[in-house]
Order: structure tokens, then sequence, then C-alpha cells
């Protein structure tokens, strides 16, 4: 084939987005409130209580006919960091309601710090199959500043069926660090109850992962080689942007639970890209997991420039998926059909360097829909966002929408493949053949599509 049918062809696949399983359900070129007044709104637009450049959607849960959104307080002048507004709402841009109200959102208030609900700046959320929201409260206003510590490290827990506060865990200080920054958590709940239920907290900052028992209203912390960082995987370039983060144990992922009860919870750090797991059943005992260092697994690797922030597993069916903030892609792994983790089994659900640049976070709901918040974190914390530009999304598809015709269908029936990596870090300079940024000569795009052909030849599908 000549180099200039091949430039055709990448600038096709590229310009369009390989592959575009997902839909797009709600987007916003800058996010607002649902202000008690107009007089509200504009009071806080003139005192700076609002400034919608500092608003930034992270975290992502659907519940029913809701959908919850994180905004942490990046920086001042964000008027609330949990909201919610309805699945079906009339406008493509909804406004975002605080929850579970204005009150526990206003800092500023006298009475606020002695409010229960108070809620300062969230990242992750998750709603579990009790009817119960867990939020992860940081605790951390004005991150990107003058950063405070306004209350202490929390998870907060709701009732969603009366949006009332059932519990406040506040962290013991004595099981964080300094360098302590809470990003993530998975919620198992037992098939025995809702009483018999545990939290785990990633620690991104200091390398750890808490762990909450919800009957004994207390935590421990597990430290583990595995949640450290990649000396060689911290760097990132998203939209042509380049970055360094060391940052530790993020993604967390619970499988469907064994005869047992117990399930495996799969985990990986920011700046990694490889997957590692352990039972469930040592983590929720303090005396072995605080001694079982053998009991932690390696799963497998996804492949250069893999690094991944959010990940969560389908219980029904077993498949993972993963956010991938340098490909501006979805990606997916079958854990019951392609049991081997590696670069040949990761599927390509979603790849788009328009819709999916920094996909921050990725959810299934109790129907079998997948959830992908979008939000180009990486131009707001090192450039800056258009305002007249759609920079949030939140994309969704069923889950078999999501993984039809990849390796991760169940029903998938194309040739197994035989490629034991494909090196795409040395191949593409350490960003993704689509990045905007990358080189488009005849010769760039020719030299950068040779491994993608020889994938192709391979029978491999879920490529750029």
């Amino acid at each position: 084939m000549r180099v200039g049918a091949l430039l055709l062809v990448v600038l096709a696949v590229c310009g369009a987005g390989a592959r575009a399983a997902l839909r797009e359900a709600f987007s916003w070129r800058q996010l607002d409130f649902a202000w008690p007044s107009p007089a509200a709104k504009e009071h806080a637009l003139a005192t700076g209580a609002f400034r919608p450049e500092a608003s930034v959607p992270v975290g992502l849960e659907v519940w029913g006919q809701r959908v919850f959104v994180t905004v942490p307080r990046w920086a001042t002048g964000v008027p609330a960091s949990l909201t919610v507004f309805p699945v079906n709402a009339s406008s493509d841009s909804p406004v975002l309601s605080p929850y579970p109200d204005w009150a526990s959102h206003n800092t500023s208030a006298p009475a606020w710090g002695q409010l229960p609900s108070r809620v300062v700046s969230p990242f992750r959320l998750r709603a579990d199959s009790c009817g119960r929201l867990w939020v992860l409260d940081t605790g951390r206003a004005d991150v990107l500043g003058d950063a405070q510590q306004l209350a202490p490290a929390a998870l907060l827990v709701f009732d969603l069926r009366t949006d009332q506060l059932l519990r406040r865990y506040e962290v013991p200080r004595d099981q964080l660090m300094d360098s302590s920054f809470l990003v993530n958590l998975a919620v198992d709940v037992s098939p025995t109850g809702c009483e018999d239920t545990y939290a785990y907290l990633a620690d991104m900052g200091s390398y750890a992962l808490i762990v909450y028992s919800w009957a004994g209203n207390e935590s421990w912390r597990v430290t583990h080689n595995y949640f450290l960082s990649h000396p060689l995987q911290g760097e990132f370039r998203v939209a042509g942007t380049r970055f360094q983060w060391p940052d530790g144990i993020f993604g967390l992922a619970l499988s469907k639970a064994n005869r047992y009860n117990h399930r495996t919870l799969y985990f990986h750090a920011f700046a990694s890209t490889s997957e590692f797991q352990v039972s469930t059943e040592i983590l929720q005992n303090k005396t072995r997991a605080l001694n079982s260092f053998h009991e932690f697994h390696l799963v497998g690797d996804r492949g250069p420039n893999t690094q991944s922030c959010a990940s969560f597993m389908d219980e029904e069916s077993g498949i993972a998926f993963y956010t991938q903030v340098n490909l501006d892609a979805i990606t997916c792994w079958n854990s019951r059909t392609r049991p081997h983790y590696e670069p040949t089994t990761i599927g390509l659900v979603a790849q788009d360097n328009r819709t999916l640049v920094f996909p921050n976070d990725v959810k299934v709901d109790a129907d079998g829909n997948v959830w992908v918040l979008t939000d180009r974190l990486a131009l707001f914390l090192y450039s800056s966002l258009d305002p007249k530009d759609v920079n949030f999304r939140i994309l969704t598809a069923t889950v078999q929408e999501a993984v039809n015709g990849t390796i991760c269908d169940p029903a998938y029936s194309g040739p197994e493949p035989k490629l034991e990596n494909h090196p795409l870090e040395s191949r593409f300079g350490g960003g993704s053949l689509c990045d905007r940024s990358a080189a488009t000569t005849p010769a760039a795009v020719a030299a950068a599509l040779a491994p993608l052909l020889a994938l192709a030849l391979w029978g491999r599908r879920d490529a750029c």
C-alpha cells in the first residue's frame, strides 16, 4: 500500500474516532447550578462564590432515574461539589442541584461545620445494591491554590430513597499520611445482607488502601508494593499536553461474589499499566490484611500508554471497563472468556480525540448501562478550557453495545490473538496515534501505522 493511501486511512480513523460505541447523553460548555433564585446566582458571581471556570466534573454515578456528579473544589468559586440531576432531563446540558441540599455545601455559613451532612470536595462516589450512596470526601478545598483542610477526610453514606444521611465516618488521622489523597472507592455488599458491607478507599497519595467495615464502623490501613506508581509510567500526554504524575493506587473494580461470599478486588495505580488482584477475604480480616504480602497477585499488563484512572467491573458479565487517558479511549477486558490479561485481550470500546479527551470516570448501573464522564482535565490544569467549546460530556451504552464485536464480547468468534505485545510506546513517541499533536507527515504516519497493520494480520480488531 502506498504511503499516501496509509495517510488517508489514518486520517479517516483518527478524524472520526477508531470506534464509537458510546452515545453522548449530556454535554456542557460550563457547568451551572440550580440556584434558589436568579438573585442568589448574581450574588455568587459578584462575590466570587461562583466562578464558572473553576467547576470541573470528575466522578459520576447513576442510580434509578438520577445522575450524580462530583465537582471537586479545585479552586475557589465552586458552589457545590456533590450534585444531582434527572437522567431524563429536558436539557442536554442540565443544571446541577446540590446534594443533599444547599446548606451542606455552604462552607462559609457559621453553622456549616456542625452539619453531619457537610460536603467539601469529593472526587468519586458509589451507589450500592441496598440503595445507599457512598461519597468519599477529601475534606480539602482550593486544591490548586492555598489548599485548606476544611474537614477531616470522610465517608458520607446517604439513603437514596429518602436522601437522608445514614452515617458519617471520618477516617482516623493515624490511618492517613501528610501525602494522603483519597480519590476513589469500591463498595462490597455481601450476598448475606446489607449490614455486611465493606468499602475500600484508594489513597493515591500515600499508596495505601483503607478498608472500612459498615458493621463494625471501623477501618484499617493496608499497604503493599503493588499500590505504588511505576517509575517509568508516570508520563502522560493528553490533547498535546505533556505532564508527569506519580499517582499510586487509583482504579478499583470488584468481581461477582463467589460461593463463599467473597469477591476479587482488581486494582491498579494511575501511573502504571499493570493490573493486580487480591481476595476481599484477605482485606476484610484486619490481621491477615496486614500480614499477607503474597496473597496479592499480578494479573497482567495492558500494554504501553494504557494508564487508567478509573475502572469498573460489570458483575453480570465479568467485563471490566477502563478509562484510557493517554489514548482518548475506553477499553474492556472479559475476565471470564479471556482470563489471561495482556494487550491482545484488551478490547477497544470507543476512541475519539474530541469526545473522549480525559475520560475520568466509568460506571455500570443496575440496568446494565455503561456510563462515562470526560472532562478535559489536563487542559484545565495546565492550560485553559474554552468556554465556547463543549468541555464536559457524559456518554453511555448498554454493556452489550459497548463490547459488541470486540474481544470482550462473550459471542466473539474471531481468531484468538497470537501477538505477545505491540510496541506502541517507541513507535508513537509516548502518545496515541490519534493524538492531535502527533506528526501527520506521510512518512511519520506510515511508520506509526506499520505495527497496526501487523496487529491486523494477527486478527486484532481493537487498535486505533
